[in-house]
C-alpha cells in the first residue's frame, strides 16, 4: 500500500512541477490566456496555504470496471 502511495505522490509532484514550468513558460511566451487556463484548473495547487489541503483523487480502472459490472 506505501509503494502505491509514494508512487502517486510522486505523480502529483511530477504534474505540479509540470504545470508550474509551463505556466511559467507561456507568461514568458506572452500567451496569458493559455496560462491563466493552467492557473485556474490549477488554483489550489498554486496557493502554497491550499497546495497540501488538495484532495487529489485516484481510483484503480480495474476495480472501477468490477464495480461497474457488478
Amino acid at each position: 500500500m506505501s509503494t502505491d502511495i509514494e508512487r502517486l505522490s510522486a505523480q502529483r509532484d511530477d504534474i505540479y512541477d509540470y504545470m508550474c514550468d509551463r505556466f511559467k513558460q507561456m507568461i514568458v511566451e506572452e500567451r496569458h490566456d493559455d496560462a491563466m487556463a493552467i492557473a485556474d484548473e490549477f488554483f489550489e495547487w498554486l496557493d502554497p496555504e491550499q497546495m497540501d489541503l488538495e484532495e487529489t483523487l485516484y481510483y484503480d480502472e480495474r476495480e472501477l470496471i468490477k464495480l461497474i459490472d457488478e
